[in-house]
């Protein structure tokens, strides 16, 4: 019972949240140690809290997903996991976790607990409505990146990364929904009801929209935003945000995949080197060439 609880708590998952580190990292301040703790603990509370919203999501989707070829695998709807143990646990780690955040920094325990409730309204209510349920997801990852900002009192930290933070996960999103109506066909919306709503002709279509914002907004920032090397030098890092773009596009249309990006990266060797590759190179010219 304790290993299904772990693993409807999805550590795998938790990978989403080092976003909580752009501002540590954009911000030149990597290498100061108490705001480096400081970060570590607000990834481990941000960690916690992100399993309480899938235990909830769980819980409601319990019957959807036993009908679904995967998601049937699962601790609650297999059996392996009460629904008593999944809601006492969804229960007791908000209530430890959100005090905790606010002993950490007010401002981050507010950023977590607007997180919580949007999460918890994307779980009943948002998930169901058309593109809102995009949106939603995409909503979690930038206060994801807001949360690491109160961490670092940012002094550089540019609002172009909110945006390209937002088209980044609007792209995995839709991504995301399309690998679903993939896999599911005709059974889609007995699995999630949204998907009645859409077709893959016009999630290809928001792909392509917001893959191009996504690389425009990317490449606006590396020259223009404040603090950043007055040589521009950032832009070499535009390479490596294309590839991983057009390889993440490669496995959605040709491979048919994108129903687990956290998995997907860390199984892709070409997208994990592409993303390590970046992150260095982001790293390497933010710390070199300071303005």
């Amino acid at each position: 019972m304790i290993k299904g609880l772990i693993r409807t708590m999805r550590p795998k998952q938790w990978t989403k949240n080092v976003f909580v580190f752009a501002a540590l990292v954009f911000d030149r301040k990597l290498t100061d140690p108490l705001l480096f703790t400081k970060t570590i603990v607000a990834f481990i509370l941000l960690c916690l809290i992100s399993s309480t919203v899938y235990l909830i999501n769980d819980l409601v989707d319990i019957e959807k997903d036993r009908q679904h070829p995967r998601k049937r695998q699962r601790p609650l709807p297999s059996g392996q996991l009460k629904p008593g143990v999944a809601i006492a646990a969804a229960v007791v780690i908000p209530a430890v976790c959100l005090p905790l955040s606010l002993l950490l920094d007010f401002y981050f325990g507010l950023i977590v607990t607007g997180y919580l409730l949007v999460m918890i309204a994307y779980s009943f209510w948002l998930k169901n409505i058309v593109i809102m349920d995009v949106l939603t997801i995409a909503s979690g990852f930038v206060l994801r990146v807001a949360a690491g900002v109160p961490m670092v009192q940012v002094e550089r930290f540019s609002p172009w990364l909110y945006v390209c933070t937002t088209l980044l996960a609007l792209f995995i999103g839709f991504g995301k929904r399309r690998h679903e109506l993939f896999l599911l066909q005709t059974n889609a919306n007995n699995h999630r009801a949204v998907l009645n709503d859409y077709n893959r002709a016009f999630l290809d279509e928001m792909m392509g929209v917001v893959t191009a914002s996504t690389v425009m907004a990317y490449s606006l920032y590396t020259f223009s935003a404040e603090g950043l090397p007055p040589n521009h030098a950032m832009m070499l890092t535009i390479p490596f945000v294309l590839y991983g773009i057009f390889r993440y596009l490669y496995l959605i249309h040709v491979r048919e995949e994108g129903g687990t990006p956290e998995e997907i990266i860390l199984r892709d060797k070409p997208l994990l080197a592409d993303v390590l590759l970046w992150g260095l190179a982001v790293i390497v010219i933010l710390y070199l060439f300071k303005p």
